[in-house]
């Protein structure tokens, strides 16, 4: 079952797509253009349609989603952690 999505391997972030992440759990997601499936740990409950973080972010790293730069990291993130507006910020503003 897949329970994320992530647009390309080079993403640092997948999005949930189903209900009821909770931490601990064990999921697998799917990397649509290299057409492959990866595992992680969950750290964090993670609601579906919210980000995690499939690689390591250090604060003002860039999060890269579906290819494009979507904000900058304020707190690290570890791999399977929840990345949402307690972690990562817009640079619009």
């Amino acid at each position: 079952m897949i329970e994320f999505v992530v647009h390309d391997e080079n993403d640092s972030t997948g999005v949930v797509v189903v209900e009821g992440i909770k931490a601990g759990q064990e999921i697998t997601g799917w990397v649509m253009d290299q057409d492959k499936t990866i595992s992680m740990k969950v750290l964090s409950d993670i609601p579906i349609g919210h980000k995690l973080a499939i690689k390591p972010l250090a604060a003002n790293d860039t999060v890269i989603k579906y290819g494009v730069d979507i904000g900058r990291v304020v707190a690290p993130i570890k791999v399977g952690e929840h990345l949402h507006v307690h972690n990562v910020k817009t640079k619009r503003w």
